[in-house]
């Protein structure tokens, strides 16, 4: 058979919706590939980040390395949905590709830290294309019936990367220097390699439908303020009660600024011919339940992804690297949980019932841990961790399934996109809710516990409060540390109200047949 008989043979499988399994697994794993550097960039810095600081003397800019490419990701997320539906899939994705390999050589080059934070930014830019895209591709490569087979990989992808981000970033910052080059700029590199392998994949083996050729005019007004709202609404969490007082005029103004152009927004939607989010799509059940969904899983997910490790390093004095490692009961629980969901939805054709029961779960493992101790045995925390794995595992692929078989094929990725914005948006606010209720709940415990003076010096912040456990008495250590376990006990018991929320939303999503194929015809 010639190149080009074949060429036309894959096309006209493709047509017909008649990938073969090794095909898909072909395409599959390059979009893998794709959403692990996204989700592992959004924390492998995290771990390096005194060591990036120390080397560019930038210490007062550590947190914008971060929190630049956090706002930057989440902007162009639904703005990638769009385009993706306007001129076809496959160009915009390997546009962020190439953008986001860019900039990670930009980054591992950078010599100061305003140019690392720039770059940072960069990245993000491609990273907003990795995450909303991928999502999309796959509704576009395999008929929903055959969805849940495929996406559990991806989720497992995504739970295992917000673990193991930390651990990796942690090694890096660990070597002086690899092959010549500080171990931290390899953060970076390592996405150079990854990115090429899955850019060429992309290039060769993915066919995906082209919308008909038309005049589009994308919403730059939407977009601008969408862009302000979501810069406004991300500073707040990221600022709010650590570099400004929640009740500062800095943290009010933003607060202010995130309602008003969000307000703007809306109203620009309802008369844009080509909306960022059509606001129709809130018209569809399926839609807005999904994407509440979302919403309130990335705030759960991060009561577990962030602070039980943070319980870890301050409590039993854990090294970031090993309270890393020690999250792997968590991954197990949602490889586990993730893949088995994923091959009963595709076996029986259901999916309702998956959230339901992973938000049950995940209530259960924050009730689990809401009776943490100093000593709780290592088994015992990791059959919790199990828990809540299992309850994740659940809750990531069910609301983008569920959405694309909802939705018009014209409006899939715009769709798609948006239930990932949503969850972004959860997890920015998550982190900062949750933050804010353990510092809030450990200066309580802390005045009932020690004398004023001590109290608040303590109190001053958790970075502060860490770096002293080590120069505090053995008698003051150990009601320092009890402080922090109540603190934690009191934020896994706050945070069950957000789950029993994200339950009662599940409970109400309307479970439709999923759809047996595609109907593409025309390929990119």
């Amino acid at each position: 058979m010639t190149a080009k008989s074949a060429a036309a043979k894959t096309a006209l499988a493709t047509r017909d919706g008649e990938r073969s399994h090794a095909e898909i697994m072909f395409i599959m794993s390059a979009l893998m590939i794709s959403m692990l550097l996204a989700a592992l960039d959004q924390s492998i810095v995290a771990t390096a980040l005194p060591k990036i600081a120390s080397d560019l003397n930038g210490l007062t800019k550590l947190s914008w390395v971060a929190t630049s490419y956090l706002i930057t990701s989440a902007i162009t997320t639904p703005i990638y949905g769009k385009l993706g539906d306007l001129y076809g899939r496959k160009k915009i994705f390997q546009t962020s590709i190439v953008i986001f390999l860019v900039a990670s050589a930009l980054c591992g080059l950078a010599q100061t830290m305003n140019q690392l934070v720039l770059f940072r930014a960069l990245q993000g830019i491609g990273a907003g294309g990795l995450m909303s895209l991928v999502l999309a591709i796959i509704g576009d490569v395999i008929p929903p019936r055959q969805r849940g087979r495929y996406q559990g990989y991806f989720g497992a992808v995504f739970g295992i990367s917000s673990v193991a981000g930390p651990v990796l970033g942690g090694v890096f910052a660990s070597a002086h220097t690899i092959l010549g080059v500080a171990g931290w700029r390899w953060i970076f590199y390592i996405n150079i390699p990854l990115g090429i392998l899955a850019l060429s994949m992309v290039a060769t083996r993915l066919h995906l439908h082209k919308p008909e050729q038309k005049e589009n005019h994308i919403d730059y007004a939407g977009a601008g303020l969408l862009a302000l709202s979501v810069i406004s609404l991300i500073l707040v969490t990221v600022w709010g009660g650590v570099d400004f007082a929640w009740k500062s005029w800095e943290i009010i103004s933003l607060s202010i600024s995130a309602v008003v152009f969000g307000a703007f927004f809306i109203w620009r939607e309802r008369r844009s011919p080509e909306p960022i989010i059509p606001l129709s799509l809130f018209k569809n059940d399926i839609f807005t339940v999904s994407t509440l969904l979302s919403f309130f899983t990335g705030i759960a997910m991060f009561a577990a992804i962030l602070y039980i490790p943070l319980y870890q390093q301050i409590v039993r004095g854990d090294s970031p690297t090993k309270s890393g490692f020690m999250m792997l009961p968590m991954v197990a629980g949602m490889f586990i949980a993730s893949m088995t969901s994923g091959k009963l939805i595709t076996k029986y054709g259901r999916y309702r019932h998956f959230p339901i029961i992973g938000t049950i779960m995940l209530i259960i493992g924050m009730w689990l841990f809401s009776h943490v101790a100093i000593d709780t045995n290592i088994w015992v925390l990791s059959s919790w961790m199990f828990v809540i794995g299992l309850g994740l595992g659940q809750l990531f692929q069910v609301p983008t399934l569920a959405v694309q078989n909802s939705v018009d094929r014209s409006k899939m990725g715009t769709a798609t996109s948006t239930v990932a914005f949503s969850r972004s948006i959860g997890s920015a606010l998550g982190g900062a809710v949750f933050g804010t209720i353990l510092i809030t709940r450990l200066g309580h415990h802390l005045q009932e516990m020690l004398p004023n003076n001590v109290a608040a010096h303590v109190a001053s912040g958790l970075s502060g409060g860490f770096s002293q456990l080590a120069h505090l008495s053995p008698e003051l250590r150990f009601d320092v540390l009890t402080a922090y376990v109540k603190s934690f006990r009191d934020m896994f018991l706050i945070g069950i109200p957000f789950v029993v929320v994200a339950l009662i939303i599940a409970l109400r999503l309307r479970e439709t047949p999923l759809r047996e194929s595609n109907h593409t015809h025309n390929l990119e």
